[in-house]
């Protein structure tokens, strides 16, 4: 059994409203084991059988039935639970700086990581590092918004390339 991590982009935001109950339906409907939603972010963490070469065909299932239950165009990121710890274990700054936000930005593939991590922005307001399938990024605290970096990630380019989780949010998820 191979433990997984669905990464739901933009629910319990802009109008998609899912609640954790129905959304854990879903994935046990799909024959999953061991399923449990964390906040109400949109992340689920499940065990099928699947092994990680069948991301794809698994992550086109998942989205299919988010989109037949709760009738939105859902996007998904996929990770194993191993390869969740490993963007949590490499996370390049200091996770307890009072004045920092800690961010993970999963993408769904090294090219959107590449332009993420390589955007012309000021390194000392917006600190980012790149790593496996995710850019970290280090803001100041209260300012996730409104940074030069926050708004190149929220052109419609990055929409359906990415998923962003406080790093508190993935160790829940991880334990």
């Amino acid at each position: 059994m191979t433990t997984w991590v669905a990464l739901l982009r933009g629910v319990n935001v802009g109008g998609i409203t899912i609640r954790s109950a129905d959304l854990g339906e879903v994935f046990r409907g799909l024959g999953f084991d061991a399923v449990r939603t964390v906040l109400a972010s949109g992340n689920v963490r499940f065990e099928t059988d699947a092994a990680a070469s069948a991301r794809p065909r698994l992550k086109t299932t998942i989205e299919q039935a988010l989109h037949e239950r709760f009738d939105y165009d859902a996007w998904i990121v996929l990770v194993t639970l191993d390869e969740l710890q490993r963007a949590i274990d490499d996370f390049p700054f200091d996770a307890a700086d009072a004045q920092r936000q800690p961010w993970v930005i999963f993408c769904v593939d090294a090219a959107t990581r590449d332009e993420l991590a390589a955007a012309s922005v000021d390194d000392d307001v917006d600190p980012r590092a790149p790593g496996p399938g995710v850019v970290y990024w280090n803001p100041p605290k209260g300012s996730s918004v409104e940074t030069p970096f926050a708004k190149v990630l929220a052109k419609a380019t990055y929409k359906p390339r990415t998923t962003n989780r406080n790093l508190r949010t993935l160790v829940k998820i991880a334990s």
